[in-house]
């Protein structure tokens, strides 16, 4: 599925596939991330083959051109969780928007784990 736009330049259509790259490559941006984790058996059996892909620990739903982004992260030990959230939103949402130029509804940041 993808959203549309339409504006001066005619129709833009966005995969959510590009939506998710773009979100785990701007959280893995920030500092404190470790690592994306996926929630879905195919991409378990993906890294088994070495085929690693950006956008596993991203789950993008898009509604009209309305974005929902859930991130499925792994935190370095010792930072404030909290603040590393808020830090991954901000960041996942500016550049969500801005390459989209559409709206990013809501972005849940779950933390899966933390490493040393």
């Amino acid at each position: 599925m993808s959203v549309h736009t339409t504006n001066a330049y005619g129709k833009i259509s966005v995969t959510e596939e590009a939506i998710a790259q773009v979100a785990g490559y701007t959280a893995l941006d920030c500092y404190g991330i470790v690592d994306l984790v996926s929630k879905r058996l195919s991409d378990y059996i993906a890294e088994l083959f070495k085929r690693q892909s950006i956008s596993k620990g991203v789950k993008v739903i898009t509604n009209g051109d309305r974005i929902f982004i859930d991130l499925f992260v792994i935190l370095k030990y010792g930072v404030s969780i909290e603040a590393v959230a808020e830090s991954i939103k901000k960041s996942v949402k500016y550049n969500v928007e801005k390459f989209t130029g559409m709206v990013v509804d809501s972005l849940n940041v779950n933390v899966v784990g933390v490493k040393v």
